[in-house]
């Protein structure tokens, strides 16, 4: 054979080779866990594109910040999905975070409300718990029902609180807490007296959420983009570069700031990082003029506590965490509050998950002083196992836990179906506590429309 021909050969089969190991490398598939507002905006649409490209599959695991960044940290995941930036915490250390899009942080409340638009003041006031009527904001006279998110490290809560108190841990005046955006978005549209926070690219096109102006500007794709809306923030791709799959990881981060990846994020209402520009340049500036404007300042961030060695949970990361925030905001004065946030443990799988968070506030404790606030939290795993005999309750898939601020126990025992009579002051949520059971499943026994109970009305509450 010719030296020249069998040269040639050579160089096809080496190039043949490094195309596989090329090939290989970029099909791996990966693992991605975090909030539902970056696993809507920006994960799903790119994994679709990554895969498109040749590329290996990515599994989504939405749940929340606090899940995702504990995963990425213990290995459990490549990837995790965050609406904030590191904090400096235990979990935190040692991760890459990368800023891939701008988004909106928006005040959210039902169409049929008919206030349209407030001040950054009126909002630092309700969440500091000085503004409890909808009439004192030009609405009608009600009490406000302000829902949040139970993890500490949830990333739009964060960063909504950083921005109107100069911390992200700031306890807030929130009597409804929920596991994550989408189950707190839910509860919002079923709830006219309701008041929460989200982002623009989560709740954009949803007829049955008004998202209100700030200071007369609304919030779109193009205040967003002029910082003319004052509350834009980024969204993080987080990975681990001690991972095993971190240059995968990387590869796939890399991919959002393409051409393609930009046009994936702007499909679903997000500004690209890389054209936000202007943001960062305006974003100290920005920050100083809201705290100034309400009154604040900066401070650090509680001390962060490392999370335990990865065990099996009985609930999920955020109302295990819930627990630990119900403590810290349990003091009656905001401006003096201190204390630490405790990591919670890996979750070791998401599938199936569902829970409610609860809190009581003390109503006497409203105005200058922040509501005492208590935490009871319900998770339950919607898997059942058939036929269980009755030994087997504690260990069954449909065991429930109850999460306070000082202790874990049992849920309690089952019970027979019966009515129930509302008493005054009882709500849904105090119900479905008591009763140890969710509250979707009430709405359903009793054909409610929304979490709206009367004294003296009478309930079905079914067996477990």
């Amino acid at each position: 054979m010719p030296v020249r021909l069998t040269r040639l050969l050579t160089a096809a089969l080496i190039s043949a080779g490094l195309s596989t190991v090329v090939l290989a490398a970029t099909t791996q598939s990966l693992t991605w866990r975090g909030d539902v507002v970056t696993a809507n905006g920006v994960v799903k649409g790119m994994a679709k594109a990554w895969q498109s490209t040749g590329h290996g599959t990515v599994e989504i695991q939405s749940f929340n910040t606090a899940s995702g960044l504990d995963a990425v940290a213990s290995g459990a995941a490549d990837i995790a999905g965050s609406a904030r930036p590191g904090n400096g915490g235990a979990t935190d250390a040692g991760l890459t975070f990368t800023p891939v899009a701008w988004d909106g942080l928006v005040l959210i409340t039902s169409p049929s409300n008919p206030v349209s638009s407030l001040t950054l003041q009126q909002v630092h006031d309700i969440y500091f718990g000085k503004i409890t009527n909808w009439k004192d904001v030009g609405g009608n006279d009600a009490p406000m029902d302000v829902f949040a998110v139970a993890s500490p490290g949830d990333g739009v809560e964060f960063s909504l609180r950083k921005l109107l108190f100069g911390r992200g841990s700031q306890p807030v005046a929130a009597p409804r807490l929920y596991v994550n955006t989408k189950s707190m978005e839910s509860e919002v549209e079923l709830d006219p007296r309701a008041f929460g926070v989200s982002t623009l690219s989560s709740v954009v096109g949803n007829p049955k959420i008004k998202m209100l102006r700030i200071d007369g500007v609304a919030p779109s794709v193009s205040t967003v983009s002029s910082g003319s809306y004052p509350l834009f923030t980024e969204l993080y791709l987080v990975t681990n570069p001690s991972s095993p799959n971190a240059a995968s990881a990387k590869a796939f981060v890399d991919f959002t700031q393409s051409t393609q990846g930009g046009s994936v994020l702007r499909s679903h209402s997000l500004v690209p990082y890389g054209d936000g520009s202007a943001l960062v340049a305006m974003d100290a500036s920005r920050r100083s003029r809201i705290l100034a404007a309400v009154g604040a300042h900066a401070s650090a961030e509680p001390t962060q506590v490392a999370s335990a060695a990865p065990v099996r949970p009985v609930v999920s990361p955020a109302v295990a965490a819930a627990a630990a925030r119900a403590a810290a905001a349990s003091t009656p004065d905001l401006k003096n509050v201190t204390g630490s946030v405790v990591a919670a443990p890996e979750l070791a799988s998401i599938k199936g998950v569902r829970g409610d968070a609860f809190t009581v506030a003390d109503a006497s404790s409203h105005g200058a002083s922040f509501a005492k606030v208590t935490g009871d939290a319900f998770v339950s795993y919607s898997k059942v196992i058939a036929k269980a005999p009755a030994k087997a309750s504690k260990t069954a898939a449909t065991e429930e836990k109850k999460v306070d601020s000082k202790k874990v126990a049992s849920a309690p025992a089952k019970a027979s179906a019966r009515s129930y009579r509302v008493g005054a002051g009882e709500t849904l949520y105090s119900i479905a506590r008591k009763h140890g059971v969710d509250v979707a499943q009430i709405r359903n026994w009793n054909h409610l429309k929304d979490n709206t109970v009367r004294t003296g009305q009478v309930l079905r509450i079914e067996s477990r």
